[in-house]
C-alpha cells in the first residue's frame, strides 16, 4: 500500500454546521439541512430546495473582520472561513514557515457578486471594483489573503469534481518535493445563475434528493467550502503532528461523453476508480466504505453504479452512502466537503447513512447503507464527477 501524504488539519462550513465538529454531529444525528431559498431573492424561492447557509453575507463580512466597503464575494468568504478553520487545525501559526501552496476550486467563482452589480456597472463604472471579483482565481487570491499566504497559489475548475483535482494535485505536489505544505480544497456559493442554469437542464428535485433511489427525482443545489491541509512526511516528524488520515490514491479521467452527462457505461468514472487503486497500491476489497457522488439525477446515479458494478461486482460492493442528501450538491466543493465527511468516516469508523432511499434501482444489485453503521474502517474511496465528463476518484486511509 501507497502510504499516501499526511492530513493534518480541516476546516468546513457547509448547510448542516459551520465547524468540523458540528458537520460530524449532524451526520450522526441525521440533521438534514435542505431548505427553501432565504438568501437570495428569486422567483425559484418557493419552487425547489437547496442546502443554504443560513448567514447572510453581512454576517459573513462580520466573521471575517472585512472592511464595509469590500469586494469578497460570499464565495470566496465562504471559502476564507473554511482555510482559516483548516490551518488553526493544524496547528500552524507561521504560514510561510515552509513551502507552502494553496490549491482552490470553484466553479461559480464570484458570480453572485456580478449579478448584484452587473446592471449598475453601465450607470456607475466604478463599480468594475465589484464585477472584478466575478473571476474563480479571484476567490482563490482572496483566500491567500486571508491566510497571509504568498506561496504557490492556483485554482481549478473543472465542475463538480474541481476540489478533488485540488486535492489530487496538492499530493502530488508534495511527494514530488515541489512543496512541503499545501492548502487545498473547494468554495461555491449559491446564485441565481446556478440556480436557473441548473432548473434549465430540469435536473432539480422539487422536494428532497433521493440518491441511488428507482423514483430519483434530480438533485438539490448546496453551497459550501472545506479545506485540508496536507504536509510532508518531513514536517509531520519535526514537529511531531497528529496525523488525521492520509491521501492514499487518487486518480482522474475524462470519457468526453457529453457536456453535461456521464457515460451511460461509467466509463469516465471507471477508469478514475482503477486508476487511484493503481496509485494508493490496494485492493479493491480493502475499501470498506464509498462516499459516492450520488447527486440523485437519473443520469449520475446510473453511470456511478454501472462502474461500481465493473470495479466491484454487482454483490461485492463495499458499503457505501452518499451524503447529499444532507447538504445538496455543492458542486466544486463537493469533493472537499466529503473529503471531510471521508476523513471522519476513518477517525470514527462510522458508514454514514444515504438518507431518503425506499426503492432500490432496477439496473442493477446496488443498495445503499441507509442508515447510520459503525465498523473498522481503514480504507474510503470517495467519487466526484463533473460536467464535461471531468471524473475524479480519491481514496483516504487511516494513518498508521
Amino acid at each position: 500500500m501507497n502510504k499516501g501524504v499526511a492530513i493534518t488539519g480541516m476546516g468546513i462550513i457547509s448547510s448542516i454546521g459551520n465547524t468540523v465538529e458540528e458537520n460530524f454531529n449532524a451526520l450522526l444525528n441525521s440533521q438534514v439541512a435542505i431548505t427553501t431559498i432565504e438568501n437570495i431573492s428569486t422567483v425559484h424561492a418557493d419552487v425547489i430546495k437547496v442546502g443554504e447557509i443560513k448567514k447572510n453575507n453581512q454576517e459573513l463580512i462580520e466573521e471575517l473582520k472585512l472592511d464595509r466597503d469590500n469586494n469578497f464575494s460570499r464565495t470566496a468568504m465562504l471559502g476564507a472561513i473554511a482555510a482559516k478553520q483548516a490551518v488553526k487545525n493544524a496547528g500552524i501559526t507561521s504560514i510561510n514557515e515552509y513551502k507552502t501552496g494553496l490549491v482552490s476550486a470553484t466553479s461559480v467563482g464570484g458570480m453572485d457578486m456580478t449579478e448584484r452589480f452587473y446592471y449598475e456597472y453601465f450607470e456607475n463604472p466604478e463599480t468594475i471594483k465589484y464585477i472584478s471579483s466575478h473571476n474563480a482565481g479571484d476567490v482563490t487570491d482572496k483566500i491567500a489573503s486571508e491566510l497571509g499566504l504568498i506561496g504557490m497559489v492556483t485554482t481549478i475548475s473543472t465542475a463538480c469534481s474541481s476540489a478533488a483535482n485540488a486535492i489530487m494535485l496538492g499530493a502530488r505536489l508534495i511527494k514530488s518535493g515541489k512543496l512541503d505544505r499545501v492548502i487545498v480544497g473547494g468554495t461555491d456559493a449559491l446564485s441565481k445563475f446556478t440556480i436557473n442554469g441548473f432548473k434549465t437542464l430540469m435536473i432539480l428535485s422539487d422536494g428532497y434528493n433521493t440518491p441511488f433511489d428507482n423514483d430519483r427525482k434530480g438533485l438539490n443545489l448546496g453551497e459550501a467550502a472545506a479545506y485540508l491541509v496536507l504536509e510532508s512526511d518531513e514536517i509531520v516528524k519535526k514537529e511531531n503532528k497528529k496525523v488525521l488520515a492520509r491521501v492514499s490514491g487518487y486518480g482522474n479521467a475524462n470519457d468526453a461523453f457529453h457536456q453535461t452527462a456521464s457515460s451511460e457505461n461509467g466509463d469516465g468514472a471507471f477508469l478514475a476508480m482503477e486508476k487511484a487503486f493503481q496509485v494508493a497500491q490496494l485492493k479493491r476489497e480493502q475499501i470498506d466504505y464509498i462516499n459516492v457522488h450520488g447527486t440523485a439525477t437519473p443520469n449520475n446515479d446510473l453511470s456511478e453504479g454501472r462502474a461500481m458494478v465493473r470495479i466491484f461486482g454487482e454483490n461485492n460492493a463495499p458499503d457505501f452512502s452518499s451524503t447529499k442528501p444532507f447538504t445538496g450538491h455543492t458542486l466544486a466543493a463537493a469533493a472537499a466537503i466529503e473529503a471531510v465527511f471521508s476523513v471522519l468516516a476513518i477517525q470514527h469508523n462510522v458508514v454514514f447513512p444515504n438518507l431518503n432511499f425506499k426503492t432500490p434501482m432496477t439496473e442493477f444489485n446496488l443498495i445503499p447503507q441507509t442508515t447510520l453503521k459503525h465498523k473498522n474502517i481503514e480504507h474510503v474511496l470517495s467519487n466526484s464527477f463533473g460536467f464535461g465528463g471531468n471524473c475524479s476518484t480519491l481514496i483516504f486511509s487511516k494513518s498508521e
